[in-house]
């Protein structure tokens, strides 16, 4: 099957497709999927954002959680690799071979890509019934509270618990090629370094840093 037989979308102009699925490591002179990425992030916030607000009675952190849940890198690589995503991304060689189909960054991202591209392609309305169809078993998963963890919501829930705390997430280093990259992160509570974290985007290594914090503070 094609991506537009798997989304259920036919585009009008496919090259927001082509550049949807294009990973910086392939693109050369030619435009990659990070600008779409970006656009698709914002429009996926504002769908979920509106259909918790509009199907649910929750709270307002309540709200702020589940969204977080959904539209995370865990989830989205998740719904983009049940589509069988990686397989129709273009890559780099030195991407493919160090395992970039099955990234969960390339995933997520691709996703949010696509998201972006079919919005351009069509309106909102339109990129609504998509989301929302594509993910329905990650919402409901995570209104139920069974999808995935957001370590870094834990954690900050974790501290609030003493006013006066305060985290910051720090870049120590990145290392690899630009298409490549590992980021190596440091959590500071109240300024003193408490825990570190190892990811292929700053996001993923914020999260691995929140997590193995609390593994440590919950294991005590």
């Amino acid at each position: 099957m094609t991506i537009e037989e798997k989304i259920k979308y036919r585009f009008e102009k496919k090259e927001f497709l082509k550049i949807a699925l294009t990973h910086s490591s392939h693109a050369g002179n030619a435009e990659n999927n990070e600008r779409l990425e970006f656009l698709g992030d914002a429009v996926l916030e504002l769908i979920i954002s509106e259909y918790l607000y509009e199907s649910h009675k929750l709270s307002e952190g309540k709200m702020t959680k589940i969204r977080s849940n959904i539209v995370c890198a865990e989830s989205l690589s998740k719904a983009a690799y049940d589509l069988y995503l990686g397989d129709h991304i273009l890559l780099g060689k030195g991407e493919i071979v160090t395992g970039g189909r099955r990234r969960k960054s390339n995933l997520a991202n691709a996703f949010e890509a696509i998201i972006g591209a079919v919005f351009l392609d069509s309106n909102f309305e339109t990129t609504r019934e998509m989301v929302l169809r594509l993910l329905d078993t990650n919402i409901q998963l995570a209104l139920s509270g069974a999808l995935v963890k957001d370590h870094k919501t834990e954690l900050q829930e974790h501290i609030q618990k003493n006013s006066d705390n305060v985290i910051e997430y720090v870049l120590e280093k990145s290392e690899g090629p630009e298409h490549n990259k590992t980021f190596y992160i440091d959590l500071l509570l109240n300024g003193q370094c408490v825990s570190k974290g190892v990811g292929k985007s700053k996001k993923e290594g914020e999260q691995d840093a929140a997590k193995n914090y609390m593994f440590e503070v919950l294991s005590k």
